[in-house]
């Protein structure tokens, strides 16, 4: 049991390490599937982590939740936008049911966020043909978000899920008042993948100590 644990956290820091490298990407500038596979593996090893440790179905969807994210970080670079928005539309999703699963505070607060989410992400595109699909997106987006904040998981889980908001919305900000500015270049990627491992460190240790 306490190699087992071992393994776990070894994969655990695996997987912030393979993550965290990514960002190197930005100026090393590897294409095709090397950068692909190398984007996909920090949250491909957490929702691995996640699967190795689960125990019961909370434990399974958390790891799902992270399977739908890596398969986002994939699709958008070998399929699009669109079809990478999906993959992490479906994980929102997910998520939204299992913190609700767990709620402890008003659920009107979940429609508050999404809808002021969703109303910022719109505002974002200069192309206006693509403000609704971006503002659907974003308030599965904001949801997520607001469930994780009623939830009764510890205070990094909302924090994670807040870092996720902000950058997928320095996505859309470069699509319109960013476009030509360095700032969500550089901020990205790490907004996006330091939310998904505070919320996975988040759910599964409080999961994993509830088990105990």
């Amino acid at each position: 049991m306490q190699q087992a644990g071992r393994n776990a956290q070894l994969l655990f820091f695996a997987a912030l390490a393979v993550g965290a490298s990514y960002y190197a990407n930005r100026w090393i500038g590897f294409e095709g599937v090397p950068a692909i596979v190398w984007k996909g593996g920090g949250v491909g090893l957490l929702a691995l982590w996640a699967a190795t440790l689960a125990r019961r179905r909370d434990g399974w969807t958390i790891a799902a939740v992270l399977a739908f994210g890596a398969a986002g970080d994939v699709l958008l670079e070998a399929a699009g936008l669109t079809v990478g928005a999906l993959a992490f539309l479906a994980g929102h999703l997910i998520a939204i049911l299992l913190y609700l699963r767990h709620r402890e505070r008003p659920l009107g607060i979940v429609a508050l966020v999404a809808i002021a989410v969703a109303g910022t992400a719109w505002l974002l595109p200069d192309a206006r043909a693509e403000a609704p699909g971006v503002a659907l997106y974003a308030l599965g987006l904001g949801a997520m978000a607001g469930a994780a904040g009623i939830s009764r998981f510890p205070v990094i889980v909302p924090l994670g899920a807040a870092l996720f908001v902000l950058s997928d919305l320095l996505i859309f900000a470069r699509m319109g008042p960013l476009g030509g500015s360095e700032l969500p270049g550089l901020l990205i990627w790490p907004t996006y993948f330091g939310g998904q491992a505070l919320i996975a460190w988040g759910v599964v240790t409080r999961l994993r100590r509830e088990g105990a």
